[in-house]
């Protein structure tokens, strides 16, 4: 081998660490999972839902549908403010949130270290390796990532802001609660501007602080 074949050989073996772990950063994105709540003291008493995640650039949606509850929260994470939409004993309310509020609100979440797992699962086509933590309320905490997709917004689910990856499944556990999320699709294509506007008639808009004083408790 002369020199100069040797050099293209130490310059392609540069690149081969990187050649099975490309990443797609994104912007726009749509993720759709469904979702099972347990109690391991009554095997018959289940909730289902699902939950929906509208990504595009600093703009976040996110949509909770069950047959108790439902909500939607739209939130700018280059402003720092969002908003709670929900219906309470029939009324409709617009909870306001600065920045503090976010943070107060998900402030046991800000500072969670995922621990990596030597376990790896294909998901829906993306190769997703395990990672755990426990959260500061009590909750144990399991999650399939990848790392081919990475959103442009870390800020859209305030549980996973610090995890080195996409979540495409994951549970979580506190004594009998059980909790389990399936993806149920992933969406690569623009999200619609009007994902993110933010009604201005038909609900009762209020503070993040009044809200808290409501006897159904934090939203």
């Amino acid at each position: 081998m002369n020199n100069n074949q040797y050099k293209w050989v130490i310059a392609l073996s540069l690149l081969l660490p990187f050649s099975g772990s490309a990443q797609k950063r994104v912007g726009d994105l749509t993720l759709l999972y469904n979702s099972v709540i347990t109690d391991s003291k009554d095997s018959s008493r289940k909730i289902l839902s699902t939950t929906a995640y509208f990504l595009k650039g600093n703009l976040s949606r996110a949509e909770v549908n069950s047959s108790l509850f439902s909500s939607v929260t739209i939130y700018d994470s280059k402003a720092g403010s969002g908003v709670i939409l929900r219906e309470v004993n029939g009324q409709k309310l617009l909870i306001r949130m600065n920045e503090e509020n976010w943070n107060q609100k998900n402030g046991r979440f800000l500072s969670l270290n995922f621990t990596q797992v030597n376990e790896k699962k294909i998901i829906a086509g993306y190769t997703c390796k395990l990672a755990k933590v426990s959260s500061p309320d009590g909750f144990e905490i399991t999650v399939f990532y990848t790392r081919d997709l990475i959103p442009e917004n870390k800020f859209y689910d305030p549980l996973f802001k610090n995890l080195d990856g996409l979540p495409l499944e994951y549970e979580l556990q506190r004594g009998n609660l059980h909790i389990k999320y399936t993806l149920a699709s992933v969406n690569l294509n623009p999200v619609p501007a009007s994902k993110f506007d933010i009604p201005t008639s038909g609900y009762r808009e209020m503070t993040y602080e009044e809200s808290l004083k409501l006897k159904t408790g934090n939203p």
